[in-house]
Parts: C-alpha cells; structure tokens; sequence
C-alpha cells in the first residue's frame, strides 16, 4: 500500500458564487449547472425533456453538495491489483459509510428530487440508514392569489431522526415557507436530534435566504443560482447581500423572478 499524500487531504472546496449572507448558504458557481438550468427555465420546453433536465440538474447538485456537507474519512480500499503487488491497496479519502440521511419528498415540486437523490445515496451507503419520508405541504393563498401560508395536509414519516442527514430537495425556493414549516415539524413533532438540516434548491432568492436565516440558522442552504431580478440596480451592481433591504426576487403572487415559472406544474403536466 502506497500512502499518496496526494489523496489524504479531508477537505472539499466547493466552487461558490461570492455573497455577504453568510456561512450557511451556498451558490454554486458552476457554468455546468446553469447551463442546464437555463434550459428548465425557458420558454419552450416539454415533457419529457423537461423532467430528465431536472433530474441531471439534481444528479450533479448532489454531487457538489454531498462532498461538501457529508463527513469524510481516510480509508483503505484493496483493489484487484492486490493479487500482484502488495501496493494494490488505495487509501485515500471518502465518505463515511456510516452516514444516516432522511430524505424527505416534499409534493409535489419535490417528488423527483427527493427520488433520485433518495436513489443515489443507496448507491453511496448502506440502504439500511437511507430513508425517504413524504411532507405534503402547499401554498395558502387569498382571493388576490397572494401567499398568507402553508397548508399542511399530512405526511409519511419512517422514523427518528438521530444522527441524521436531513435533506429537503426543493427546486424553488421562493418564500421559505415551505421549508421553515417542515424542518419545523421534524424538530418538534419527529423524534430525535438530527445531525443537520439541509436544504436543495435550483433557484433561491433573498427573500428565502432571509426567512430560513432566521427561523433555522442551522440550516445549510445549496443551490444552482441566486434570482433577485427585482433588486435596485444598486444592488445588483453590487456583491449579493451587501443591500438586503434592496434586493427582491418575487413578484407581488410570490413568485421568483427571473425564475422558472411553475416547476411542479411542469413536472406534474398538471397546471393547478
């Protein structure tokens, strides 16, 4: 076995936008990601490339964000070389192999992503400590179509959480109601501590990251890009954050501009 020092660094440096909001919140600078992304934003896309895009935006948000916040460690792994040279053994670094995550569906934007990373981390870890819980949630809106809340519906929880990765996939991350409200509910109604809450989004905007900053501090937030399209324009000539007080990314129905439109509509070809 070779000690290579070149694989016995623990530390991940992920690739992110420079912003003022603070440790918990990750935009990932990726032209990759945004590539794809700008292609579930426009205009004319359909099913069923609409849902395979998202599904590949996911698959490598994943990927970023997993080496990121999952605890690393030193291993060694015998290769089928070992057979000829005693060298044939790597030790470098990967994910702990322990890690317990609780993946949770939030319908109905959230049912793919949920899915697929749920499906992806059985690859990574043993299935025994990866579980998939479903959240059913919604906007509350007035007769003006204005967001006032959340309506909670119901859910479909496997278990504590202890020790757990808790992970919320949820493509727009609009007002934070949504979220604030689940994490929320795992805190007071689900038993256990979990080892850390986060969230994963394509787009977020300022209004979102002001809301789970101050409901949930201890909650990590990744995502694709930043929409903040109705700011000042001396905000946004400016380093994100540096005027919260100026920045909007949602419009008067508490949508994000420039945003997507209705991803879980989109995704459901259900326009309701």
């Amino acid at each position: 076995m070779t000690d290579d020092l070149s694989y016995q660094s623990l530390d991940f440096n992920l690739s992110q936008t420079k912003h003022l909001y603070g440790e918990q919140v990750h935009i990932l600078n990726s032209p990759y990601l945004r590539t794809i992304l700008n292609k579930i934003c426009s205009n004319d896309i359909t099913q069923p490339l609409f849902t395979e895009y998202v599904k590949k935006a996911y698959s490598f948000l994943l990927h970023e964000a997993a080496s990121h916040f999952f605890e690393s460690e030193i291993t060694e792994s015998p290769t089928r070389m070992q057979e000829f040279h005693e060298q044939g053994i790597y030790k470098g670094v990967s994910l702990k192999q322990d890690s317990k995550v609780v993946v949770v569906d939030l319908a109905r934007a959230g049912m793919i992503p949920s899915q697929m990373i749920y499906e992806e981390l059985n690859y990574l870890f043993d299935y025994k400590n990866i579980r998939q819980d479903h959240f059913y949630a919604a906007r509350k809106t007035n007769e003006l179509n204005e967001v006032i809340g959340v309506d909670i519906s119901g859910s479909k929880i496997g278990g504590p959480v202890d020790d757990s990765f808790v992970i919320f996939p949820d493509p727009m991350g609009a007002t934070g109601g949504t979220i604030s409200e689940a994490i929320n509910f795992y805190k007071k109604q689900v038993p256990g501590k979990a080892k850390k809450f986060i969230s994963i989004h394509l787009i977020i905007t300022p209004e979102y990251i002001s809301r789970i900053k101050a409901d949930h501090p201890d909650c990590e937030i990744y995502a694709v890009r930043l929409d903040r399209g109705l700011s000042t324009k001396k905000a946004l000539q400016s380093i994100a954050g540096t005027y919260p007080d100026e920045e909007a990314g949602l419009n008067a129905n508490q949508y994000i501009v420039p945003g997507a439109g209705g991803i879980g509509e989109l995704l459901n070809n259900a326009f309701v």
